[in-house]
């Protein structure tokens, strides 16, 4: 299935589009039943059936016009006028069952006129339906029907089409945001390096610059003590990237759960969540608390591009004894959108299932309360972590 407003990719995409679109000629069932009625002679009836074609022919054509990627606005003007003249003339030729085509012409044209244009353009089409209905003696109540159907059915779809354009814009508007969170993260791991390696870098120039005026000067004990010093530092540095390293790939709750409202609010999502959130689990080990944060971090990011319609986004966390006896930290996200629908879990939701299960934990998903918006459920071991010996004091350089 394709994503409503976006051109079909495939013909099995075109056919289910067309088929959709041609449950609606159901209506057409007026002017058909007054053909085989057998009001007219054998040459309005042939009449009546070429126009009949012709007309969902028209229509058929505008939908695939309008599915492709290239809109050709000439050829769908052409197709939507020629519908109109056929709905004036077989009106007048055979008759008041056939206003029925002034309701899907008036459709029609609200698909291809500007939102600025549409009401003046289905009022123009409603009082056009009016004056043909009159011209041919339909009766007021026929008018009055047919006129107000027009109108209000080309009315419904232009904001069908205003709700089109504003979903796509959505959609680009959240993987802007999904790429522009990916940049800010990679700026943070830039900012956090230039601050590890430039004033240890500026301190091994210096210190070998004086190393180097030692050596000069002769004093050999002093410049093997300004090169012990730079081993030293440089090994502290080497420490200092790997541990910058490891924190960004393994993130932490309160890291995540600050990107997470703002990411959020950049897709006009607010975040529910209470402060001490981040406190809940301070002595829980560092694998299952980089686990917690893979699973916040996953959700919110289904929400910023996958929660169509979401305006919520609540993270709460819990403890749960299981029946052996062990208790579990459980971290649960969930909107207020419209929710995964049939779709099958992606390859995020893979990743992160396997990353939990690496530390004892599981993943539960499905629809959110009441049915609604998608509920991520995260559970990891409540194991503490262990506590580490005093480091050593180091001397000054």
């Amino acid at each position: 299935m394709n994503v409503p407003g976006s051109p079909v990719e495939t013909r099995r995409q075109l056919l289910v589009k067309v088929a959709w679109m041609l449950l609606w000629m159901l209506y057409l069932a007026y002017p058909a039943g007054d053909l085989l009625s057998g009001a007219h002679n054998t040459a309005g009836t042939v009449l009546g059936w070429c126009c009949l074609a012709g007309f969902v022919g028209a229509y058929v054509l505008l939908v695939i016009f309008r599915s492709q990627a290239g809109m050709r606005p000439r050829a769908c003007l052409a197709i939507v006028t020629t519908m109109v003249a056929l709905a004036v003339a077989t009106s007048v030729v055979l008759g008041s069952a056939f206003l029925t085509l002034f309701i899907y012409a008036s459709v029609c044209v609200a698909i291809i006129t500007p939102a600025r244009y549409a009401l003046r353009v289905l009022i123009a089409m409603a009082v056009l339906t009016a004056v043909v209905g009159a011209a041919i003696g339909a009766g007021n109540d026929n008018i009055t029907t047919f006129a107000l159907s027009a109108f209000l059915s080309g009315v419904a779809m232009t904001g069908l089409q205003r709700l089109v354009a504003t979903m796509k814009e959505l959609r680009e508007a959240r993987a802007a945001v999904a790429h522009l969170a990916a940049s800010e993260e990679r700026l943070r791991m830039a900012r956090d390096l230039h601050d590890l390696l430039g004033h240890s870098l500026s301190l091994i120039t210096l210190k070998s610059e004086l190393a180097g005026r030692f050596m000069d000067a002769g004093k050999d004990e002093a410049a093997r003590a300004q090169v012990a010093d730079i081993e030293q530092v440089a090994r502290q540095s080497l420490i200092d990237v790997r541990e910058a390293v490891t924190g960004f790939r393994r993130p932490t709750l309160p890291v995540e759960l600050a990107a997470a409202r703002t990411a959020l609010a950049a897709a006009q999502v607010r975040l529910e969540a209470a402060p001490e959130l981040v406190d809940t689990w301070p002595s829980l080990a560092e694998e299952e608390t980089g686990a917690l944060a893979w699973a916040l971090r996953e959700a919110v990011t289904n929400v910023v591009r996958h929660g169509e319609g979401a305006t919520v986004c609540t993270v709460t966390a819990d403890e749960s004894w299981e029946a052996s006896g062990e208790r579990y930290a459980v971290l649960e996200i969930a909107d207020n959108g419209r929710g995964p629908g049939k779709s099958q879990p992606g390859n995020g939701l893979s990743g992160l299932e396997e990353r939990l299960a690496l530390v004892g934990g599981r993943l539960e998903t499905g629809p959110g309360e009441r049915g609604r918006g998608f509920r991520l459920r995260a559970s990891v071991p409540l194991r503490t972590a262990p506590t580490a010996a005093p480091a050593p004091v180091s001397k000054p350089l």
